[in-house]
Protein backbone atom coordinates (compact mmCIF):
# COMPACT_ATOMS: atom_id res chain seq x y z
CA UNK A 1 0.00 0.00 0.00
CA UNK A 2 1.62 3.56 -0.80
CA UNK A 3 2.45 5.47 1.93
CA UNK A 4 1.92 9.45 1.49
CA UNK A 5 4.39 12.19 2.34
CA UNK A 6 2.52 14.46 5.67
CA UNK A 7 4.02 17.79 6.04
CA UNK A 8 2.82 20.85 8.25
CA UNK A 9 1.83 23.95 7.47
CA UNK A 10 3.73 26.41 9.64
CA UNK A 11 -0.22 27.18 11.00
CA UNK A 12 -0.46 23.47 11.80
CA UNK A 13 3.12 23.74 13.78
CA UNK A 14 1.96 26.90 15.59
CA UNK A 15 -1.44 26.39 16.38
CA UNK A 16 -0.56 22.33 17.64
CA UNK A 17 2.03 23.79 20.07
CA UNK A 18 -0.51 26.40 21.33
CA UNK A 19 -3.33 23.51 22.00
CA UNK A 20 -0.23 21.31 23.85
CA UNK A 21 0.76 24.41 26.13
CA UNK A 22 -2.98 24.88 26.87
CA UNK A 23 -3.57 21.22 28.04
CA UNK A 24 -0.02 21.16 29.76
CA UNK A 25 -1.59 24.58 31.63
CA UNK A 26 -5.00 23.50 32.24
CA UNK A 27 -5.02 19.69 32.72
CA UNK A 28 -1.40 18.05 32.94
CA UNK A 29 1.70 16.99 30.84
CA UNK A 30 0.12 13.54 30.89
CA UNK A 31 -2.99 14.93 29.35
CA UNK A 32 -0.39 16.03 26.47
CA UNK A 33 1.37 13.17 26.23
CA UNK A 34 -2.26 11.39 25.51
CA UNK A 35 -3.26 14.18 23.05
CA UNK A 36 -0.09 14.29 20.84
CA UNK A 37 -0.31 10.26 20.46
CA UNK A 38 -3.72 10.89 19.65
CA UNK A 39 -2.32 13.10 17.07
CA UNK A 40 0.53 10.61 15.73
CA UNK A 41 -2.22 7.96 15.41
CA UNK A 42 -4.17 9.73 13.30
CA UNK A 43 -0.92 10.97 11.02
CA UNK A 44 -0.16 7.69 10.77
CA UNK A 45 -3.52 6.26 9.26
CA UNK A 46 -3.42 9.58 7.12
CA UNK A 47 -0.72 8.52 5.54
CA UNK A 48 -2.54 5.34 4.12
CA UNK A 49 -5.48 6.81 3.84
CA UNK A 50 -5.72 10.33 2.20
CA UNK A 51 -9.45 10.44 2.21
CA UNK A 52 -9.91 9.32 5.75
CA UNK A 53 -12.15 12.04 6.82
CA UNK A 54 -14.65 13.93 5.75
CA UNK A 55 -14.15 17.09 3.36
CA UNK A 56 -15.08 20.41 4.79
CA UNK A 57 -18.59 21.97 4.54
CA UNK A 58 -17.16 24.81 3.53
CA UNK A 59 -13.68 24.13 1.51
CA UNK A 60 -14.23 20.98 -0.17
CA UNK A 61 -10.25 20.92 -0.71
CA UNK A 62 -9.80 20.98 2.68
CA UNK A 63 -10.40 17.42 5.81
CA UNK A 64 -11.38 17.86 8.90
CA UNK A 65 -10.23 15.30 10.98
CA UNK A 66 -12.12 15.41 14.77
CA UNK A 67 -9.42 13.96 17.19
CA UNK A 68 -11.68 15.30 20.50
CA UNK A 69 -14.57 16.61 21.13
CA UNK A 70 -12.63 20.45 21.71
CA UNK A 71 -9.82 19.82 18.42
CA UNK A 72 -9.84 19.11 14.74
CA UNK A 73 -7.12 18.90 12.65
CA UNK A 74 -7.56 20.58 8.90
CA UNK A 75 -5.49 18.84 6.05
CA UNK A 76 -5.49 18.85 2.12
CA UNK A 77 -4.16 16.65 -0.14
CA UNK A 78 -2.21 17.82 -3.19
CA UNK A 79 0.60 16.52 -5.41
CA UNK A 80 0.69 12.78 -3.64
CA UNK A 81 1.37 14.99 -0.44
CA UNK A 82 -0.90 15.20 2.57
CA UNK A 83 -0.36 18.93 4.16
CA UNK A 84 -1.45 19.86 7.59
CA UNK A 85 -3.11 23.03 7.28
CA UNK A 86 -4.32 23.97 11.01
CA UNK A 87 -5.63 22.55 14.56
CA UNK A 88 -8.99 24.49 15.17
CA UNK A 89 -11.09 24.53 18.26
CA UNK A 90 -14.55 22.72 17.46
CA UNK A 91 -16.38 25.03 20.01
CA UNK A 92 -15.01 28.07 18.20
CA UNK A 93 -16.30 30.38 15.61
CA UNK A 94 -14.46 29.02 12.37
CA UNK A 95 -15.63 27.90 8.77
CA UNK A 96 -14.49 25.14 8.50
Amino acid sequence: MKEYLVLWSPKAEETYLAILQFIIKKWSFKEAEAFDKRVDDLILQLKQHKNLCPPSRQYRRLRKCVITSQTSLIYQFRNNTIEVIAFIDNRSDHSF
